[in-house]
């Protein structure tokens, strides 16, 4: 089984380079279950160079299809056997990559794993009408707020050119420094002391209007971004986990991308998590879907 990470700014805190259990967690929580876990850096972090594509999906899905590839090759060599069932899951911004994974699987990208269940955890599925709204009408936590803002313009600017001068969009003296600190080598301390907090003080007029009425360029990045929930194809269980005292991803992402399934014709069902942060539910999702996993008839 795959598990996607959530949102990390700094190399240092990917999965296979960080000493904090925060990252390898839920993949032990699913290895301790019994399942062949794996659990991938994305570009840009661990070992790998250059700065993260935040949110870019098909990349994010591609580094987890080359882990597991990775891992079909390796295991034998343990004296292990894989099996081609595949579990997936992801909390946060893995939610995302999980699904987009399971899409890129049904659509014919390996021919050996095969995809019989997905559990996404506290995703944003829909930022164009869900999330974006949320972070600019100052709906969920400000600092927060002003972190995944400042995240999604630096990384998406560097592949879709949304701007021309970050000063077209950060209020000095973010303008002049924000860019800098998305480039993966500043751990997590380092941005939060460098970024305001509140999005009143980091987005420029036009840069709340580019938000608002998205350019062509960034309503087709959005799109792509939000295309994980819609044209399945297969039929596969989907349990998707929330909680409603959600302040970093809007709950009602979830709702969103649970009526697209159903528009594809799935039949996924939603979970409330009784936890009370964005974090906890990281924690109480793997519990809970390493419970479902091992429920199913496979």
């Amino acid at each position: 089984m795959s598990f996607q990470h959530g949102s990390e700014v700094y190399r240092g805190d990917a999965p296979s380079v960080s000493a904090d259990p925060w990252a390898k967690g839920p993949a032990l929580t699913y290895a301790s279950a019994g399942f062949a876990a794996v659990s991938p850096d994305y570009l840009g972090l661990g070992h790998g160079i250059g700065p993260h594509p935040w949110f870019d999906h098909p990349a994010e899905a591609q580094a987890s299809l080359d882990l597991l590839r990775a891992a079909r090759r390796f295991v034998p060599a343990t004296g292990r056997r894989l099996e081609r069932d595949l579990l997936l899951t992801g909390f946060s911004q893995g939610a995302s990559v999980a699904l987009q994974l399971g899409k890129r699987l049904h659509a014919g990208d390996d021919d050996w794993f095969r995809l019989v269940a997905a559990a996404p955890i506290s995703g944003a599925y829909d930022l164009k009408n869900v999330e974006l709204p949320a972070l600019v009408g100052n709906e969920l936590h400000p600092k927060w707020t002003v972190a995944y803002t400042s995240y999604m313009l630096v990384a998406w600017d560097r592949i879709h050119d949304l701007y021309d001068e970050p000063q077209d969009v950060f209020q000095e003296p973010y303008a002049s420094t924000v860019p800098a600190l998305f480039d993966s080598s500043h751990p997590g301390q380092e941005v939060a002391a460098g970024i305001p907090d509140t999005i009143d003080d980091l987005l420029t007029p036009p840069g709340f209007d580019l938000l608002r009425n998205p350019t062509p360029a960034l309503s087709d990045a959005l799109d792509v971004a939000d295309s994980v929930c819609s044209d399945w194809t297969s039929r596969v269980p989907v349990r998707m986990y929330r909680t409603a005292q959600d302040v970093e991803a809007a709950p009602a992402n979830t709702t969103s991308c649970r009526d697209s399934l159903r528009d594809a014709g799935l039949r996924p069902t939603v979970v409330d998590l009784d936890s009370d942060s964005h974090p906890q539910s990281n924690i109480d999702g793997a519990a809970a879907a390493a419970r479902w996993f091992l429920s199913l008839d496979r």
